[in-house]
């Protein structure tokens, strides 16, 4: 297990705005629950290209990733979706913090911004968090869906080491809701939760792992990623089974509005 501690350089070199938006973030996640860390990033990784995947169980996960990568002294970036960098006011403070666009809509607009991301991804010294899955996981017993091979495509693209992060109990914070809000009827499930989780304090655990070894993936073979995407996707389910070792089943949170309409094809436990 790697040392925890605040990288003071890291987090002196993050946009203002984007340091200001962690420290929110941590006192919003210590109130709502509480925060368990395990692993963490090699010193030697450190302020150096570097892609971290996780998996998605809930609304709330981001944040919780978020406090749980600055108590380990790390700024991480997101790749968003286009809908939330052109959002009013979260938008403009999120692209302001160097957050990486990503749009599926139009196939060329996509292959331009995977261009951009793996130049971004070489030279940043901050590292980048993606979610394979893409969405909330359907699985019933909320483990990773199979995902897409974006994530392993752009490491490979890039030539850059890969950090799994396994999370558990952000599921508990804040209902699924719907997969579109069209009105305020649509907020009240997870407001209701949200306001709820405090009370609850559920126990929110993030593990940080070990570098996924890509070498015997050839990025020029057919194939690539794909093979890439299946060891990242293990690392992360792996990650996971220490988290929920008393709830390998199902989880004991039930969330009515989650969907369970898919078979996580990793899961061998």
């Amino acid at each position: 297990m790697f040392a925890l501690h605040q990288d003071e350089n890291s987090a002196r070199r993050a946009p203002a705005i984007w340091r200001t938006m962690l420290n929110i973030d941590r006192g919003l996640v210590n109130f709502v629950g509480k925060l368990t860390v395990t692993g963490g990033v090699p010193a030697e990784l450190r302020r150096k290209p570097l892609l971290m995947t996780a998996n998605h169980i809930g609304v709330f996960d981001a944040f919780v990733l978020m406090a749980a990568c600055k108590r380990i002294g790390i700024n991480p970036r997101f790749m968003l979706a286009g809908g939330i960098l052109d959002a009013p006011v979260i938008g403009p403070a999120l692209r302001l913090s160097g957050h990486l666009r990503v749009d599926r809509k139009q196939a060329s607009t996509a292959i331009g911004q995977f261009a951009e991301a793996t130049a971004a991804l070489r030279t940043t010294r901050d590292p980048l968090i993606v979610y394979p899955e893409g969405r909330i996981s359907h699985d019933p017993g909320l483990w990773p869906e199979r995902g897409k091979t974006g994530a392993a495509r752009l490491a490979l693209a890039a030539g850059v080491p890969v950090i799994p992060i396994s999370q558990w109990g952000a599921h508990e914070a804040v209902y699924w809701g719907t997969e579109t809000v069209n009105g305020p009827a649509d907020l009240v499930p997870l407001a209701k939760s949200g306001l709820s989780a405090p009370m609850r304090r559920p126990r929110f655990k993030v593990h940080f792992g070990d570098p996924v070894d890509l070498s015997e993936v050839e990025p020029e073979r057919p194939g690539a990623g794909v093979r890439a995407h299946a060891k990242i996707m293990q690392a992360i389910t792996d990650g996971l089974v220490p988290l929920r070792r008393d709830e390998l089943d199902k989880p004991r949170f039930h969330d009515p509005t989650r969907p369970t309409d898919t078979v996580s094809p990793w899961k061998k436990y």
